[in-house]
């Protein structure tokens, strides 16, 4: 479907995150009459004032855009796009209308958009594909400017349609809660895109520095780097051990170095991204 071999995972994934989009949207967002991000804000916007199917809105927004940023994006990523478009709109207009609506508090309504929003497009970004409209935007300025979290990206994109929906219906309070959806929506995309990759970075100064790789690699499998160094106060030979490695890991190294060198000086820190060997790498918007 829309490639030469089609990888299952791949599939699967795109089709349980387009699902989570549908259902943030439909059950959630439009029953909550709740301003969205993108084109799923427009295509809300044109549910509420003509009762345009939503998915059928959202493959009629996608048209010019998907011609402007063919060639920016690739052939892969576009066909990959359209695929993953099709299978949200159909789950959108015929399978999250079959599911409960919820009709309960607003506040809850608009945590469960977000959480459940945020979660679905971040399985389908995992896959380096989008489900169009504004994504391709979001993703042609993700491939310009990589070092742009894609979540606070896709939160800069909300901030337009939220305004022209308080433009429309002049609903403040849900101007309020399309801010609390997104800000939620762009959280839960960058920890779940990111939050795989993320680890913790420690410096260890010890007078031993091959002792201390040495017990890193038995504890827990890690590769360190040594540095030799100098102390300031006694200007003594020592040397810094560096190593990144997961939060469980950390704790046993934590402890290893404890045991092999209680004089030892230890700092560690958050690591938000590791690229490199023992790490997978994360492919967004790109060919």
């Amino acid at each position: 479907m829309f490639g030469k071999k089609l990888n299952w995972e791949s599939f699967f994934l795109e089709v349980l995150g387009s699902l989570l989009v549908a259902v943030s949207i439909y059950n959630f967002a439009a029953a909550a009459e709740f301003p969205m991000t993108g084109f799923s804000g427009i295509a809300l916007i044109l549910y509420r004032l003509f009762r345009i199917p939503l998915g059928l809105s959202n493959v009629l927004l996608n048209i010019p855009v998907v011609i402007l940023c063919f060639r920016m994006l690739g052939k892969g990523f576009f066909l990959r796009s359209v695929r993953c478009m099709v299978i949200s709109s159909l789950l959108m207009d015929y399978v999250a209308p079959l599911l409960p609506v919820f009709t309960g508090n607003r506040m809850l309504a608009a945590i469960c958009t977000g959480v459940l929003g945020g979660v679905g497009y971040a399985l389908i970004y995992m896959q380096n594909s989008s489900t169009g409209g504004a994504d391709f935007l979001i993703m042609a300025l993700k491939a310009k400017k990589p070092y742009l979290p894609l979540g606070n990206i896709t939160f800069l994109f909300a901030v337009s349609v939220i305004g022209v929906t308080w433009l429309i219906f002049g609903d403040t309070e849900g101007v309020i809660y399309g801010l609390i959806i997104n800000y939620l929506a762009g959280a839960v995309i960058n920890k779940t895109m990111y939050g795989r990759n993320a680890g913790k970075m420690t410096m260890i100064i010890t007078k031993d520095g091959k002792k201390i790789s040495d017990g890193i690699e038995d504890c827990c499998h890690r590769g360190s780097t040594i540095i030799p160094v100098m102390g300031g106060y006694r200007q003594e030979k020592k040397y810094a051990v560096l190593c990144v490695c997961n939060n469980k890991q950390m704790f046993e190294i934590t402890q290893q170095v404890k045991r092999l060198d209680p004089e030892s000086f230890m700092i560690i820190w958050e690591s938000n991204e590791v690229h490199g060997d023992g790490f997978k790498a994360l492919t967004i918007g790109e060919k």
